[in-house]
């Protein structure tokens, strides 16, 4: 049995867990930041900082404990060395490499993309997954289709050229007037709308594999902007939430929105998948929680279509190990120099492989 300990923070969630083989999860801890995020309709990437330092420790004492395991039993070390926030990744990469020099474990680092996709390899399933498949990662900082071959061969069909889709889901939301995080906030609501009542545009429709939502988010400000009885208002006028949702239905909004995301996203993915000839669908990452979305690929598919369980869709610890160890086992293994990286992409460009 190969047991790694992995270490997630990228952005805000501090978290550790210790999994065995790369695919049973024996521990998985994590320290939410939302309420610390909340009153800024956002991540505040100081506060993540600061908030890290405090929680990495007791976050690795506490995945060790529940793995009922010691540091002298671990095989390896797996971190997420990036994408994500700077301040945020050097946190948990410089624990993760004191920790493997201290005690002298492999280290190996880990891209926070792979590691959602390494999320699925946790689930329990009755069918083997058949590689190929087309996988679209979806959260709040990226947008991705990429076929994946078989592990850590990658190639990107697509990817957002602009805002992601759990990005859009944030800004809607909190022009909305409702909580962050976005995501789970507008579902909630738009169960009482209708999608159909706002014919929100679908960039892009047809044409590739890429995605655009920034027009999207414009077509929802236009949409709950009240009149201004052809005065031009100041652009940089920042108005109230109530001034905002003057005279608007925010549930028909947040559903019309909502449909005219997972449009997109399910059509783009389910056509590559039929042109790229993958025998599964995978959705992963933070908006792969979304019950709309799992629910249309899910009737638009005519291949396998696999979802983490909610618990997995957020940034976690447990996909970092399950994704280091197919690393660890290839012979991988990260100089103890090993620096961060902010803007490190699963794949460099559309076409390329990784």
């Amino acid at each position: 049995m190969t047991l790694i300990l992995g270490i997630e923070t990228s952005c805000d969630e501090t978290a550790a867990a210790v999994v065995a083989d790369g695919v049973r999860m024996l521990s998985n801890v994590v320290a939410s930041q939302i309420d610390l995020h909340a009153q800024y309709g956002g991540v505040f990437p100081e506060v993540a900082s600061r908030a890290h330092v405090e929680a990495i420790y007791p976050v690795v004492e506490q995945a060790l404990a529940d793995a009922n395991v010691t540091l002298d039993e671990l095989d390896a070390v797996a971190v997420t060395r990036g994408p994500g926030l700077a301040g945020s990744l050097l946190v948990g990469v410089n624990f993760a490499k004191g920790l493997a020099l201290g005690r002298g474990l492999p280290l190996v680092g880990v891209n926070h993309l792979e590691g959602h996709v390494y999320s699925l390899w946790l689930t329990e399933r009755e069918v083997p997954i058949r590689f190929p498949v087309v996988c679209l990662i979806v959260s709040g900082g990226h947008s991705e289709i990429v076929r994946i071959a078989d592990h850590g061969d990658y190639t990107l069909l697509g990817r957002t050229i602009d805002d992601a889709a759990g990005e859009a889901f944030d800004k809607v939301a909190r022009l909305l007037g409702l909580p962050y995080p976005g995501g789970p906030a507008i579902q909630r609501v738009a169960e009482q709308g209708d999608p159909t009542a706002y014919n929100f545009p679908r960039a892009l429709r047809g044409e590739g594999y890429n995605f655009s939502f920034s027009g999207l988010k414009t077509a929802v400000l236009r949409a709950v902007q009240p009149p201004h009885h052809g005065k031009r208002q100041p652009k940089r006028e920042r108005m109230s939430a109530d001034q905002l949702r003057a005279d608007v239905n925010i549930a028909d909004v947040a559903a019309s929105f909502q449909a005219a995301v997972v449009d997109v996203l399910v059509e783009k993915t389910v056509r590559a998948a039929r042109e790229h000839g993958a025998n599964e669908i995978w959705i992963a990452g933070g908006v792969s929680a979304n019950g709309p979305l799992r629910a249309a690929m899910t009737a638009a598919a005519d291949v396998t279509v696999r979802y983490p369980p909610l618990k997995l869709c957020a940034d976690n610890a447990a996909m970092i190990a399950a994704a280091g160890y197919f690393r660890f086992v290839r012979g991988e293994r990260a100089a103890l120099d090993m620096d961060v990286r902010p803007n490190w992409p699963l794949v460099a460009r559309a076409g390329a492989t990784a």
